[in-house]
Order: C-alpha cells, then sequence, then structure tokens
C-alpha cells in the first residue's frame, strides 16, 4: 500500500515530501485511493470542477464515494445535473448529506431567513455539521479547489492539513484554470450544471448566490453584498 498519511501523523517535512513527489493531478489521484482505499471520500458540490473531477475519479475508483452536502437551498439546475450524473456513473455510490435540522426547525429556532440575518450559523449547521458527519469514519477526503478561484485559496497544495476537520484534503485540481476545468468538460462531453451558462461560474445555495459580471471575479457572486467569502469547509 502506498504511504497513508492521518492528521495526527501530520508533520511539515512529510507534507513537503509528499507535495514534491507528485507531478500531476492524476498521480495525486491515484496515489489518494491506493493509500486510503474505502478511508476517503469526495465532497462534491456538482460545480464545473465537480464534473471533471468526478470523471476522472471514476476512471481509477468506478465505486469511490462522492458526497453532496444538500442543504435544501440549492438551484434545481443542480439537482437535476445529480440524477444526470447518477445515470452516467451507474457504480459511483453518490449520496447526499444533510442538517439534522429541516428548514422548518431551523427557522422556528434560529429564526426564518438565517441565511440572510446570519449565513454563518446557516452554513455551519447546513455545511459543516453534515460534512463532519461523513467524515468521521474516513481518514481524508477530496476537494475540487483550484489556486486561480480566489486569492484564499491561492496556497492551497495536493495533500493538505485540514485543521477544521482534523483530516487529509486532497485537492488534485490547484493548478487547472477555469480554461483547462472546460476544455476537459468539452473534450470529454460531461454534462454540467446549466447555470454554468448564465454567468454562474461558482454555484452554492440559489439563496446566496448571483451570477458574475464580466469579467468579475470567479466567486464574486457567492454572498454578494457582505463581507463573507467561504462557507467555512476550507479555512486551512
Amino acid at each position: 500500500m502506498e504511504q497513508k498519511l492521518t492528521f495526527d501523523q501530520w508533520s511539515d517535512q512529510t507534507q513537503e515530501e509528499l507535495n514534491n513527489g507528485f507531478s500531476d493531478f492524476m498521480g495525486v489521484i491515484k496515489w489518494a485511493y491506493r493509500a486510503y482505499q474505502n478511508r476517503i471520500l469526495y465532497a462534491c458540490s456538482f460545480g464545473a470542477e465537480g464534473m471533471v473531477l468526478i470523471d476522472l475519479i471514476s476512471k481509477v475508483t468506478p465505486d469511490a464515494t462522492i458526497v453532496f452536502l444538500d442543504t435544501d437551498l440549492h438551484f434545481k439546475e443542480t439537482y437535476d445535473l445529480i440524477e444526470k450524473t447518477k445515470g452516467k456513473y451507474p457504480k459511483l455510490n453518490i449520496r447526499m448529506a444533510r442538517s439534522n435540522y429541516s428548514l422548518d426547525q431551523q427557522a422556528e429556532e434560529f429564526g426564518d431567513r438565517l441565511w440572510e440575518s446570519d449565513p454563518d450559523t446557516c452554513c455551519y449547521l447546513r455545511k459543516i455539521e453534515p460534512l463532519k458527519k461523513e467524515l468521521a469514519n474516513v481518514d481524508a477526503w477530496i476537494s475540487g479547489l483550484r489556486r486561480d478561484q480566489s486569492i484564499t485559496r491561492k496556497n492551497t497544495q495536493f495533500i493538505n492539513k485540514d485543521h477544521t476537520f482534523q483530516k487529509v484534503k486532497i485537492c488534485p485540481l490547484i493548478h487547472w484554470t477555469w480554461e483547462d476545468v472546460w476544455n476537459y468538460i468539452e473534450l470529454n462531453e460531461l454534462p454540467y450544471n446549466e447555470l454554468h451558462n448564465q454567468n454562474y461560474p461558482s454555484i452554492g445555495c440559489e439563496m446566496c448566490t448571483l451570477p458574475v459580471a464580466l469579467n468579475g471575479d470567479y466567486r464574486s457572486g457567492r454572498w454578494s453584498g457582505s463581507a463573507k467569502k467561504e462557507c467555512g469547509l476550507h479555512q486551512d
């Protein structure tokens, strides 16, 4: 088996050695599934990068676990894409992770339209807590982060120590550009979220996502008008 790095075994030297050992994204994916086997999952938002990673992962591990954080607030187009993806990759274990709170329960305890009054708490209840539960039985997770998505992601490595969830976070696409992502989608005729055709480069919950102006920042449509830039999943 390949070297398996867990959160508790982490050292800066080990991280450097691992990251220096990779020359391409496919090598990272192959290493991840050889090292962690069934102790790894891919937390996928089903954005453009997500569809690329699903296709790449399916070539390495056809029955890999793919988790979607279903806030019950996503666009219809996102749910439609998930169903298309299940049909295209029937062996993948695609499952929905939901909050312990229904939207009605959340409104009763925290107030109506929490995504407006306290978006950080809304994200915590509907994204962070569900992912914590999913990660409880694995050692590592895969993310579609790319360095050019935002300034907060410019230092992301292939292999990262994730302090938020105390797991190893693997990001195979860190060097990909937005153009690379779309070239791959078009070349391989992958399904994708139709909202991408309407100036939605980054797609989250319907209430917190707007289209982006021409040549606008990739994530400027997320929590527009507020200082919030991340949902909290990627703090490291």
